[in-house]
């Protein structure tokens, strides 16, 4: 027994925990969230591109990544904010959730109602599409946030593990699945056919219908009780918001030219073009954020909105986490969640392109990476979650660190035989095995880290973190591989996860992390 009072569980224990209800329900929300993403991305590229656009020619389709990348600038609206009458039926939590699901059947239902060939028309699809973004990464902020809530910090390996699996389900429905109703129902390269991909896409609208026939049955989550604040504060918070939501979206759109003439000026100048523009996309965030920033400042001095309830919404969810962690242990931590999948996502971003350079046809690579790589995946979340309560989520995070940052050697074999579909199938199941287990005991992990009373907001906050500095650096791997080579890529992006294990350490020790231990009985 620890010191917690807590004891191992067993084996028979832990797997009856699979079929707990709220485990099971976050299998469904999984599927839920997974769903929309590649409706708005590499399934409608195939759409745009058998309907003769250009994707890279309609600049508002990517617009739409905009709303998981900052989803957590509206998530404390989330915790805070009540929707009238539903609210009242359903409770905070569902309120939300279905008021998002509700939202993305209509927004796919309105992407399905334009046919991109009518380059007129084009437009109104696009801002379907960026409304999708939005609702769905909404939905992924309410189910976060439900997760964390529903279940005590023993079942969230698990609940994690289902959530991820139900996922990644719901990704393949949405990308193969799509793909193989619209060729299905008669449409194809060179013999496009509209009504194929409007039938494809109310079918998708109507598989979310599973998202929400789990929202009306599971129940609602106790929550602490909020000060009642009346509808016109409320009205005044989004006012602000909005206001602040178009200071930060005008700097990225009048400042996109000016980012990419310095880009080219200072590479010129220094030699370096890679970390120039990586200086000037940081540059040009932190100016967004601090446009937003003065925007609320002035707004506030303004009297558009309630400086207590702006404080209470936004500022307070931050000061709580680093109150209750210490200075140095809060920064310890945001420098862990920043860094955590670095090695597997940085390696992520050049990997098709690698699979491709091997000379593997895209058949190969299809079945390789995203069927069977996901049954890996899938697996590995699960033994992920199943191992997480059986031993401690800090020591399967230290686990998922060092095979995350260990599997990226394989590659080197693979890129020394090359065309080896054995070498293949061998180093995607253990890259994505690891990349499962990882996920899993991450998200325990991140779960662990948050106040019930501001669990929207700093959740949100820690998963847009986790993603931020990874993906920045991705967007550099094949000038890097252009650089070095493959091989020696791969020993890069492998030496990166070492400063992960050190931070992993270090946090267990300054948070005094209780594992479990085994008891003679078991």
């Amino acid at each position: 027994m620890n010191q917690a009072g807590q004891t191992e569980l067993s084996w028979r224990e832990s797997f009856k925990i699979f079929v707990q209800p709220k485990v099971l329900a976050m299998l469904l929300l999984g599927f839920s969230a997974g769903l929309p993403i590649l409706l708005i991305f590499s399934s409608l590229s195939l759409w745009l591109r058998e309907a003769g656009v250009e994707r890279d020619a309609v600049t508002f389709f990517s617009w739409a990544a905009l709303g998981y990348s900052f989803k957590f600038v509206w998530a404390p609206l989330v915790d805070r904010l009540p929707i009238p009458l539903l609210t009242e039926w359903l409770g905070r939590r569902r309120a939300w959730l279905l008021l998002a699901q509700l939202l993305i059947i209509a927004s796919i239902v309105a992407m399905a109602m334009v046919d991109p060939a009518d380059t007129e028309r084009l437009k109104w699809m696009a801002l379907a599409a960026v409304a999708l973004g939005f609702s769905s990464a909404t939905q992924d902020i309410v189910i976060d946030a439900y997760r964390i809530e529903a279940a005590e910090s023993r079942l969230q390996g698990m609940m994690s593990a289902c959530y991820i699996a139900g996922y990644r389900v719901g990704m393949i429905v949405a990308g193969a699945g799509a793909l193989f109703l619209a060729s299905g129902f008669g449409s194809a390269v060179g013999a496009y056919d509209y009504a194929a991909w409007q039938m494809a896409y109310l079918i998708m609208a109507g598989v979310m219908g599973v998202g929400v026939m789990t929202t009306l049955m599971i129940k609602e989550v106790s929550l602490p009780q909020q000060a009642r604040t009346s509808l016109r504060y409320h009205a005044e918070l989004l006012l602000l918001f909005f206001f602040c939501v178009i200071a930060f979206v005008s700097v990225f759109f009048f400042g996109g030219e000016v980012a990419t003439v310095w880009k080219q000026t200072l590479g010129d100048y220094t030699g370096h073009p890679y970390v120039m523009n990586f200086l000037v996309e940081v540059l040009l965030l932190t100016t967004a954020i601090l446009a937003a920033w003065i925007v609320s400042r002035v707004g506030l001095r303004a009297g558009i909105s309630d400086p207590v309830m702006v404080d209470e919404t936004y500022i307070a969810p931050v000061k709580e986490f680093f109150q209750r962690h210490g200075v140095k242990t809060s920064l310890l931590l945001l420098a862990l969640i920043g860094s955590y999948r670095i090695s597997d996502i940085v390696l992520g971003v050049i990997s098709n392109v690698f699979y491709q350079d091997m000379t593997f046809t895209k058949d190969e690579i299809a079945w390789a990476v995203k069927t069977f790589g996901v049954i890996m995946a899938v697996f590995g979340g699960f033994l992920g979650g199943l191992l997480s309560m059986r031993y401690g989520v800090i020591r399967m995070l230290l686990v998922g660190a060092i095979l995350s940052a260990g599997t990226n050697l394989l590659f080197i074999g693979l890129a020394s035989v090359g065309h080896n579909l054995d070498m293949l199938y061998l180093v995607i199941a253990a890259d994505n095995l690891s990349a499962g287990l990882a996920s899993a005991a991450f998200v325990a992990f991140l779960s662990s880290l948050t106040n019930i009373s501001f669990t929207a907001m700093q959740y949100a906050l820690f998963s847009s973190l986790m993603t931020l500095l990874p993906k920045l650096l991705g967007g550099y791997s094949g000038s890097i591989v252009s650089s070095i080579g493959y091989s020696q890529f791969f020993v890069v992006t492998a030496l990166l996860g070492l400063p992960v294990i050190v931070l992993i350490l270090m946090a267990r020790k300054r948070l005094q992390i209780k594992e479990p231990v085994r008891e003679s009985g078991n």
